[in-house]
């Protein structure tokens, strides 16, 4: 229950980033209405007013939607791999070889933690913070949590987890890492000595070092307990039952959390569309307008802005100097038309007014005829005269 509780806070995220998305689409939209700034942001504080309502519908919805998972676990689901199926996979699992550390290296845990020897090494007091990460075989950490610059690799082969009480260095909870047989751990020093902020850290932290073989040392009334009893108690920890057992459990919870988990990926965004995203777009669609009128400021909101009035006037000018550019135009073309067609009529100088006469054009020659054939009689033709 506690691993489906955890779905709560990605789902709400979820929402929070399509409320953001929305808004900032609003926005953008709204940038169209910039002439009228009043109506502007009337629009938008509406809009906006009525997505935040439909987020916190949206999120009441998400929270019901974990709580009817975690009211009951239905162990009858067609996907759950059941009690019989997880066994024999647990079976298979020990048969091949593939258990958790012995095969692959599976990753447990990620998060920071402090290294309290750290500044001893170099000379100074102190602790430093680095990003570790948790493996099976092997515990390695980082600069950061980007994971590119690795620091050390420390392989967890025959370690050992105790408890260290709080120095003036560090006011976190504090834990070392050792080896039984006397090696150094970490390069000159034979422990390495972790802490976190919160008791609850450390508890997580040394249950993921539980599960990557790392066991605590056992104390008794007379102290540390002796090589054979420890070898006693590490072989108790790690009987194969019980590691079948809790193999089996591991395979029933994931087969549970992947029905769960994927349940809730396909039924917190079709809440988010249903309850808000369409929901808003028939709101701006059929009672945006209704709600811009029942403000009862129509007339303030329709002002323009004054940039827009000052490019209105703007444009006027320009219209008015362009037209009265064409008339003084078409007056200088009338004008300079009308002046050549007078200079072209009026006579000079030393002419008379009388039109010159016109010579008659010369008679047209006639044309000639061919000349005739003879007739059928050898004879020619008479000859007829023309005019010359």
């Amino acid at each position: 229950k506690t691993q489906i509780g955890r779905l709560r806070e990605p789902s709400l995220k979820c929402i929070d980033l399509v409320v953001q998305e929305l808004t900032n689409v609003v926005r953008a939209v709204t940038e169209k209405m910039q002439r009228y700034p009043r109506l502007r942001e009337e629009a938008e504080r509406i809009i906006t007013t009525y997505i935040r309502e439909k987020e916190q519908a949206c999120k009441e919805q998400v929270m019901l939607l974990v709580d009817f998972q975690l009211a009951y676990m239905n162990t009858n689901h067609e996907d759950f791999i059941g009690f019989a199926n997880a066994s024999s996979a647990s079976q298979n699992d020990e048969n091949t070889g593939k258990k958790l550390g012995k095969v692959t290296n599976q990753v447990i845990r990620k998060g920071y933690m402090a290294i309290n020897n750290l500044g001893v090494m170099k000379g100074i007091g102190g602790s430093r913070s680095y990003w570790f990460v948790l493996s099976s075989e092997s515990l390695s950490w980082y600069k950061d949590g980007e994971e590119k610059e690795k620091k050390f690799m420390l392989p967890l082969e025959q370690l050992k987890l105790r408890d260290l009480e709080s120095s003036f260095m560090s006011r976190g909870h504090m834990f070392a890492i050792y080896n039984p047989e006397g090696r150094n751990v970490f390069k000159d020093f034979k422990t390495l000595d972790l802490s976190c902020e919160a008791q609850d850290d450390m508890d997580s932290w040394k249950a993921s070092f539980l599960r990557a073989g790392v066991y605590p040392e056992k104390q008794t009334s007379e102290g540390t307990v002796g090589e054979g009893e420890e070898e006693g108690e590490r072989r108790e920890s790690v009987d194969p039952q019980l590691e079948r057992q809790v193999e089996t459990i591991r395979n029933l919870v994931d087969s549970y959390m992947k029905i769960v988990t994927t349940s809730c990926k396909d039924q917190v965004p079709k809440i988010i569309m249903f309850l808000m995203v369409n929901d808003a777009k028939a709101f701006i669609n059929g009672e945006l307008l209704a709600a811009l009128y029942s403000t009862g400021d129509t007339q303030n909101m329709m002002e323009e802005s004054a940039d827009e009035a000052l490019k209105r006037e703007e444009m006027l000018r320009m219209y008015h100097a362009c037209k009265e550019a064409l008339n003084i135009i078409a007056e200088v073309s009338n004008v300079t038309l009308g002046g050549g067609a007078s200079k072209m009529s009026t006579p000079s100088y030393g002419q008379s007014n009388a039109a010159p006469a016109r010579r008659p054009p010369p008679p047209s020659a006639s044309p000639r005829l061919p000349p005739a054939r003879p007739a059928p009689g050898g004879l020619p033709p008479p000859l007829v005269p023309s005019r010359r």
